[in-house]
């Protein structure tokens, strides 16, 4: 479903991190967070491409395994997977209703005033709900934001990890590398094993001391957690309890080996924790990842990916230097406010040839014009900057014009790119069928 009256209402609720909240009104819903082994992971970047790394694996090795994840990127039901599958309506009904009852019930027990629970504690308690309904094997969950006072940090992990640490969030979070790990490594717990990725020395550092204090068996790239992509695309993985090589990696970017690294080593903790989880179980578990929005192929000549960092632009600019385009590639980009628009754009430009700038429904998407201007006065002669409309009026002419089309920004902007193709929004149309001006329509020209 794409949205439901209750977290309608919900919606502007906002931030408010902390975990007395979410863990009493747990304990009101009978603990489903306890009903399973969780995995806990946490990063800037890359968790939940890890989620699906790690999620297909055991499946594939014979586990009934809940996943929650956010932000969704077109329907509720994808913050609550069995097996990998987002959960039908019906029973994301069901678990919306009971939640709902139970909050306002815990609301006037406890003498609450206001609205009880925001929209991310809400559909938390609802996974973890659904999840004990189910009587999966195992949860795997990720992280909202943060870590450390994030509502997921109720779980009991028997593995944690931390993808990757970048400077986002930095006004929650804190500012430099360093009170940012600090934050993420908030989930890792006494005697329970942690994978690391790759980061940064200061950021790794936080963490290995963190992990060191609380006794947690920690792994991180190094001589025996390493990766290699190999020439014919494969990619060979190590951690200290083995090597696996030849991997086919159903995600695209030389960037998901470092998430299918991190992936390999929780399940090599599991592992050493008794769960049986073959190599083959692996292989073609992550052979058969799949996670929305992520360098994702959704017709040919249309790309979306949820970029919404430096990093993640980073990553996607790597990508799109390995992939030669026959014609015009536009950047069809948009984004929340808040965000270092330039930042986001800079790693982008010597692989585009126009930038086309946009906005989803979402109530913090920036105006397009605003963002069209503020890129042109940062880029003056480098870029060609068009404003446009609203996705849903722009990409229609933005991929009939190009080659290739690169929806960026956002993961709300890759839902709604994602939708429109679902809904036939595109449906007759043949990319590079241009050249039509999008600037010259009704939208203005910002060059």
């Amino acid at each position: 479903m794409r949205t439901h009256p209750v977290l309608d209402g919900l919606a502007m609720t906002g931030v408010r991190l902390g975990l007395e909240r979410i863990r009493t009104f747990l304990g009101v819903l009978e603990e489903p967070h306890l009903c399973a082994p969780a995995i806990h992971i946490a990063g800037t970047n890359g968790k939940g491409s890890t989620c699906g790394f790690v999620t297909q694996a055991l499946v594939e090795a014979g586990y009934r395994v809940g996943t929650t994840t956010s932000p969704h990127l077109e329907s509720l039901n994808e913050r609550v997977a069995i097996d990998g599958v987002p959960i039908d309506d019906g029973t994301l009904t069901e678990a919306i209703e009971h939640v709902d009852r139970a909050r306002w019930s815990w609301a006037r027990t406890a003498g609450i005033k206001g609205t009880p629970l925001t929209y991310f504690e809400f559909m938390v308690a609802v996974a973890f709900q659904v999840f004990a309904w189910r009587q999966v094997d195992v949860m795997v969950v990720e992280v909202g934001l943060g870590g450390r006072l994030d509502a997921t940090n109720v779980v009991q992990p028997v593995v944690t990890a931390v993808t990757s640490i970048g400077l986002d969030h930095t006004d929650v979070l804190g500012e430099d590398l360093a009170t940012i790990a600090g934050e993420k490594a908030g989930i890792l717990k006494r005697g329970v094993p942690v994978a690391i990725g790759p980061m940064a020395p200061a950021a790794r550092e936080v963490i290995v001391a963190r992990a060191s204090s609380l006794g947690c068996p920690s792994w991180a790239p190094g001589l025996s957690m390493r990766k290699e992509i190999r020439r014919n695309g494969t990619v060979n993985l190590a951690t200290p309890a083995g090597t696996l090589e030849g991997l086919t990696l159903g995600l695209r970017g030389a960037h998901q080996s470092s998430n299918a690294l991190v992936a390999l080593a929780i399940l090599h903790h599991l592992r050493n924790q008794g769960f049986l989880v073959p190599d083959d179980a692996i292989r073609s578990g992550f052979a058969h990842a799949h996670v929305p929005g992520r360098l994702e192929q959704l017709l040919p000549g249309l790309v979306a990916d949820g970029a919404h960092n430096p990093a993640g632009t980073t990553a996607l600019a790597e990508w799109l230097a390995h992939r030669p385009c026959a014609g015009a590639r536009i950047l069809l980009f948009g984004m929340g406010e808040g965000r270092n628009a330039v930042d986001l754009v800079r790693p982008l430009l010597p692989h585009v040839d126009e930038i086309v700038t946009t906005s989803c429904a979402h109530p913090k998407a920036m105006d397009p014009m605003n963002l069209a201007n503020l890129l042109a006065d940062a880029f003056g002669e480098e870029a060609v900057i068009s404003a446009g409309g609203a996705i849903e009026e722009t990409l229609p002419e933005v991929y009939e014009e190009a080659h290739e089309t690169v929806v960026c920004g956002s993961l709300f902007l890759a839902g709604a790119a994602r939708s429109m193709v679902s809904d036939g929004a595109l449906e007759g149309l043949v990319p590079g069928q241009g050249p039509k001006d999008v600037a010259d329509d009704d939208h203005g020209d910002t060059e």
